[in-house]
């Protein structure tokens, strides 16, 4: 596990990543201690030699211009793009009916790290329908479903209520009863006598 990084050597980590992303080398220290403001030589190298520590990087032996970045996640994310992870893509969600399962059951989709907390499981769903379209879920979308503990109102919640059906509403709870909600105004709420909810929405990926 790498450790905490401060701003100095994250000046620094981000600076060597974008210049590797350049390149395909490593910058001089020289060009290291100029890009970073600092005077001194010596800096650079307690700066790398901490880094080095924390493994962020490693030097390669034989060549002092090879600095590697040994951190993928810091590296992408230096570089401007969010790391990514794959997360099982587990089928369909039409409101009223039991969760159909994917064709492909190894199927998984990259989504940005960010969208999650980790904490929980997570998964994809693709929706069928337009019971939340005026949220901005559409017919076809893929939605982000993290496993959670708490729920709170408003939530777009996957539920599965009453006979084994499932659903994809906004959870609100008045009066100590739970209504799911539809994001469309043509559609009615629904008033379960049983629910469970098997995770919330943290996030919707639409393909062109």
């Amino acid at each position: 596990m790498a450790g905490v990084v401060y701003k100095k050597e994250r000046e620094l980590l981000e600076y060597l990543a974008q210049f590797q992303a350049q390149y395909g080398y490593s910058p001089t220290l020289a060009e290291l201690a100029k890009a970073t403001n600092h005077r001194s030589k010596s800096t650079i190298h307690a700066l790398i030699r901490s880094l080095v520590e924390k493994g962020y990087i490693q030097k390669v032996e034989g060549n002092t211009r090879v600095l590697k970045i040994i951190e993928d996640k810091v590296r992408m994310s230096f570089r401007g793009v969010q790391p990514s992870i794959e997360v099982p893509l587990m089928g369909y969600i039409a409101a009223g009916r039991p969760l159909e399962p994917h064709s492909d059951p190894n199927a998984t989709f990259q989504v940005s790290a960010s969208m999650i907390s980790g904490k929980q499981a997570s998964y994809i769903l693709q929706v069928k329908g337009s019971s939340l379209i005026e949220d901005g879920i559409l017919d076809g979308d893929y939605v982000v479903i993290e496993k959670v503990v708490e729920i709170s109102n408003g939530d777009i919640v996957v539920a599965i209520v009453d006979d084994n059906l499932a659903t994809l509403k906004k959870y609100y709870k008045e009066n100590g009863r739970v209504i799911l909600k539809p994001a469309n105004s043509e559609m009615e709420p629904i008033y379960p006598n049983s629910l469970t909810v098997q995770g919330k929405v943290v996030g919707v990926i639409r393909k062109f």
